[in-house]
């Protein structure tokens, strides 16, 4: 097992670079292209490294990934751990090492755990003084036994963080996956672990991250906390459901000396709600914690906990994010603990004496005289093995999610949060991963006050050209501005901002209330805190173009386009604003002399969230429609289509309009003969038949009528005109097959 796990820490430094600040990532078995990515990952590791990380930082989570096997095991090396594994489990796939964790040990090396086909490993990787790939190898001799810190199967999740040279991790100790336990390793002091078989403890757990939060300036005081979600054992006639909770221990915690013996006593757990409430006092929960992001703030004893959950219902679909503070959670593992009595045996809150020192506290001299939990009385040691549940929940923050979606086709899966100056205060910027593998960009505002936000919905990103099932890991790299998001193909970088998307106006810069983006005068750029510049202009919290952009001189140009829709047939007037706050509106006019008026919309007549859906064009429908973006009591014109409607095959008189006039093929400006075919029939067959074999065919008909033109056709009038790229696919087609029949050279490339 030793050799086997050698031959694979080398893959492992793939994700080596991403564990050196306090960022985000996912934690999904994916596979990973090695040697396309090794250049990339080699300046990831250098520019990650290069400054100092202090060995007692906390890392966000742990990293789940799957290699290609043929990267993993060469030649005999295969035969040692595979023949055992493939015995017992049919899965090919499972019979290889899934890295399930890698922390950050020191300047030269990593400490790594993976599931080696069943047979969990851990190593220390060394990386060099220079962090070079080049120069990463590992000591066999460094390999040990994982149990505790690795899960056996792949499909069993876990969470762990490195403090200092102790490893707490939250893993299943067994094969199949029924022990699950909190463990503590490595380091000086003897390992330590939860009560076994005790539902009360824990209950079929689904671990989800861990992070270490000082509770005080004595290091005694240091607690690790657990995220994670388990079946619910006070859940009476719900049957089996889903919880999501946060679990608390002291640092130095020693175990009991009579009881709980190399058990945690200090372990203590409570509910996690995210929940909307209900207008008729229900509330709706979102139960099913996925990711948890620790937002580091000025004071290192209060960060923000920022989760993502989903819904565990089959009915009802949805997402949420929900923000904790460190003071709720703290208030809640003070409370009164979960006690069950009563006839009917039901959980009540504990209203008995609760031995001193309390349980939950750690053994410092910050609140007692105890300077170890082997000195802890037995009463103490008693109950917190039979009352390891706090009564009250943790509520977020106002109550309520601070983003959510429902009845959409995906869910959320990971997330990542950058705190940003702007102009009128601090903003966190969520970048929220999906399972459909997009990344939605989202802040949240205040409207009134501070208590009431508005969550708004920056951008959404589509980083990969195959969208999948495949969830996401992302996280943020703060100082080189630079979002990372992995998949199962890949690892793309995306920067944090991108300004030059919100338009080339003040007003567009403006309402896009992008923390990252100001108006600077001439453009939207990147805004500094530190730089003192006078045309910079910002307004995150209100957007207000009106009195930003007041003063500013710049015109705004309104986009024109022609589209030529056929009488009969559908087509669509395309108009995105590109702000996603923004309402558009429409307005026509038939003539420039007329009046502006909104257009009729029925069942022939559809407006969309990208634009004006036309499914039958009548002649009446010629004319200019204008799209605009109303948002914030300020209205923008963004496009203008002028519609141009071409008569049916069926019509057997003359187009109105003079350039339809023209038959293309006749040389003269006077109408067809009565015997001739319409240029344009061919348009309607294309049409009516839309497919490729049609197009080809149409093609050679026409190719078949050439004749000597005098002029320009007006199929080639249209190729050189940007109109060409308005109109459909196959409408293009046959204009281009009109224009290979002529012997006119093209003027301009469209």
């Amino acid at each position: 097992s030793s050799l086997l796990f050698s031959s694979l820490l080398f893959s492992s430094l793939l994700f080596s670079s991403l564990l050196f600040s306090p960022l985000f990532f996912l934690s999904s078995p994916f596979s990973f292209p090695l040697l396309s990515s090794s250049l990339l990952i080699s300046s990831l590791i250098s520019s990650l490294l290069s400054s100092p990380s202090p060995l007692s930082s906390g890392l966000p989570g742990s990293v789940t990934s799957r290699f290609n096997e043929g990267m993993l095991v060469a030649d005999g090396r295969r035969d040692i751990a595979k023949p055992l594994c493939l015995d017992v489990f049919v899965l090919q796939t499972d019979c290889v090492n899934y890295v399930k964790m890698v922390h950050h040990y020191n300047r030269t090396h990593l400490y790594t755990c993976g599931t080696g086909a069943f047979h969990p490993t851990c190593a220390f990787v060394e990386v060099g003084q220079k962090m070079e790939v080049r120069d990463t190898h590992t000591h066999t001799s460094s390999s040990s036994d994982g149990k505790g810190k690795s899960p056996y199967d792949p499909r069993h999740p876990a969470a762990s963080v490195l403090i200092g040279d102790e490893l707490y991790a939250g893993v299943a100790t067994d094969l199949m996956g029924r022990d699950f336990t909190i463990f503590r390793s490595l380091g000086g002091r003897p390992s330590i672990r939860t009560e076994q078989h005790d539902s009360r403890w824990l209950n079929e757990p689904k671990f989800v991250g861990s992070f270490w939060v000082p509770e005080s300036e004595n290091p005694d005081d240091d607690k690790i906390f657990f995220f994670f979600r388990e079946t619910a054992v006070e859940a009476q006639g719900l049957g089996k459901s889903t919880y999501s909770r946060i679990g608390q221990l002291c640092r130095n915690d020693m175990g009991g000396q009579r009881s709980l013996v190399n058990k945690w006593t200090t372990f203590l757990k409570t509910r996690l709600i995210c929940s909307v409430p209900g207008s008729d006092g229900s509330d709706t929960y979102f139960d099913e914690l996925r990711d948890v992001f620790l937002l580091q703030t000025k004071d290192r004893k209060n960060p923000l906990v920022y989760t993502v959950f989903s819904t565990s219902s089959s009915v009802f679909k949805g997402s949420a994010v929900c923000i904790y503070t460190m003071n709720d959670i703290r208030r809640a593992f003070l409370g009164p603990f979960a006690h069950k009595e009563g006839p009917n045996y039901q959980w009540v809150p504990f209203q008995g004496k609760v031995p001193y020192p309390r349980p939950g506290m750690c053994p410092s001299k910050t609140f007692g005289s105890f300077e170890s939990t082997k000195g802890f009385p037995d009463d103490v040691i008693q109950f917190a093995r039979h009352h390891p549940l706090m009564f009250n929940p943790v509520y977020p923050l106002n109550r309520r999610p601070v983003f959510l979606r429902t009845n959409v086709d995906y869910s959320f899966t990971q997330i990542a949060v950058d705190r940003v100056g702007a102009a009128d205060g601090h903003y966190d910027v969520m970048f929220i991963g999906t399972d459909k593998g997009t990344v939605l960009k989202v802040i949240s505002v205040p409207k009134e006050s501070w208590n009431n936000m508005e969550d708004l919905l920056l951008e959404e990103l589509e980083v990969f050209k195959v969208r999948g099932p495949h969830p996401l890991f992302c996280w943020r790299q703060r100082r080189l501005q630079q979002l990372y998001v992995g998949s199962d193909t890949g690892l793309a970088q995306v920067p944090l901002h991108r300004c030059s998307i919100y338009g080339k106006a003040c007003a567009e810069c403006c309402l896009a209330r992008d923390p990252y983006c100001a108006w600077d005068g001439t453009s939207c750029t990147r805004y500094l805190p530190n730089t003192k510049r006078r045309f910079r202009r910002q307004d995150v919290r209100n957007g207000d173009p009106n009195t930003l952009c007041s003063g500013d001189h710049h015109k705004h140009r309104v986009a024109e386009r022609r589209l030529f829709g056929v009488e009969g047939s559908s087509t669509f007037l395309e108009c995105i604003p590109k702000s996603l706050q923004a309402r558009v509106t429409w307005t026509f006019q038939k003539q420039p002399h007329n009046a502006k008026e909104e257009p009729r919309l029925d069942d022939r007549v559809l407006q969309t969230e990208r634009g004006l859906l036309v499914r039958r064009v009548l002649k009446r429908d010629v004319g200019l429609y204008q799209c605009h973006a109303m948002e914030h009591g300020f209205t923008q014109t963004l496009l203008g289509i002028t519609l141009e409607v071409v008569p049916s095959s069926s019509s057997s008189s003359p187009p109105a309009d003079p350039l339809l006039r023209l038959d293309p093929r006749s040389g003269g400006g006077g109408p067809p003969s009565t015997n001739q075919k319409l240029w344009y029939r061919d348009f309607m067959q294309l049409v009516d038949h839309p497919n490729l074999s049609t197009v080809d065919q149409i093609c050679e008909q026409v190719w078949a009528r050439k004749s000597a033109q005098s002029d320009k056709s007006f199929p080639q009038r249209l190729i050189e005109t940007k109109d060409f790229w308005r109109v459909s696919t196959h409408t293009q087609h046959l204009l281009l097959c009109e224009y290979l029949s002529s012997d006119t050279p093209l003027a301009t490339a469209p």
